[in-house]
């Protein structure tokens, strides 16, 4: 049995760990069964992304392009216009900043209903190191028109997220993670630009995303056994970002940790900095990447290096609350 963590409004558990990439794949297999619209296409990562099963009960939906990304966007862009709707899956450095003027052309200006699936995303990538150790995807793609930007916490909330996608008609990037982290989201419906409230709090507010959802709970943990109330919520939705859930959260704390495996520039930091300046201007402190590349070492070794893991986030919430 995992750490038990308890809360006014819920508990939250875990009897195993699970990579988010996973939650992708069991997604997908299921929409293979459930959609018949939804085609598949792979850079040579199929093992990687979990999308086996989808070729091996769908063969005539899946499309293996080889390493040639740049071809894969533009695959998929043409499959929307005959009805059909492709999930393209490779690595989140692959998935992007090789393809950025592929997805910009061919996906984000006209509006093409292209699912963008990225694995391997952040520093957790571990000892692959900095080459393949993207932090600057979200930034990436918050800033295309239209483009929808998701980042999952758990394996439970990856399916999810992956199903509902599906559903929803436009571009989307979809990010997600290869180690094995907590299971501890319910298998609830997932909402495009829903914000969930984990913990209620009145002292700090810390929003956090990805892997860091649960970073931050364990930090608030450790703040409750200090007095200090957290209030957690995972912003799973970076664009469209849920700012009322977090102007409603600041008008109760007063301040605001926003934490997050990517860049410290561009990422959900700065979106919450620009709601909060053009809102309700509060003291924010940014737990991420300090601008930086990556390097090859353990996950949980390069979380406590730069600084991206629970006692980051405690110490952030300390010098946020004494700025109030």
């Amino acid at each position: 049995m995992g750490r038990i963590y308890n809360t006014t409004m819920k508990k939250y558990t875990f009897t195993e760990k699970k990579d988010t990439r996973s939650g992708f794949g069991d997604g997908l297999t299921e929409l293979g069964k459930t959609n018949p619209n939804v085609v598949a296409l792979c850079a040579d990562l199929t093992g990687s992304l979990k999308m086996n099963e989808f070729e091996k009960n769908h063969p005539e939906r899946f499309f293996q392009v080889g390493i040639a990304e740049a071809n894969m966007m533009g695959i998929a862009a043409g499959l929307t216009i005959g009805g059909k709707i492709p999930f393209t899956g490779t690595f989140a450095n692959f998935s992007t900043g090789r393809v950025y003027d592929q997805i910009r052309q061919s996906i984000a200006y006209s509006n093409k209903n292209v699912k963008v699936c990225a694995s391997h995303a952040g520093l957790t990538l571990g000892e692959d190191g900095a080459t393949h150790q993207i932090l600057e995807d979200i930034g990436l793609m918050k800033m295309l028109p239209g483009m929808t930007v998701i980042n999952t916490c758990d394996y439970n909330q990856t399916k999810a997220a992956t199903i509902a996608i599906a559903e929803y008609d436009g571009p989307v990037y979809l990010r997600f993670g290869r180690p094995k982290v907590p299971v501890f989201m319910p298998t609830d419906k997932f909402e495009i630009g829903k914000a969930v409230k984990l913990t209620e709090g009145t002292d700090v507010t810390i929003v956090a995303t990805g892997h860091l959802v649960w970073e931050s709970l364990q930090a608030a943990e450790q703040l409750e056994k200090e007095g200090i109330s957290a209030e957690v919520i995972n912003i799973h939705t970076i664009k469209p970002l849920d700012e009322e859930a977090i102007l409603a959260s600041v008008a109760k704390t007063k301040c605001i940790v926003t934490a997050e495996e990517h860049n410290k520039f561009g990422g959900l930091g700065e979106s919450v900095a620009r709601c909060l300046a053009t809102n309700n201007p509060t003291p924010q402190e940014f737990v991420a990447v300090n601008d930086s590349f990556g390097e090859s070492a353990t996950p949980a070794e390069l979380m406590k290096k730069y600084k991206i893991n629970d006692e980051a986030v405690v110490e952030a919430a300390k010098k946020v609350i004494k700025r109030k």
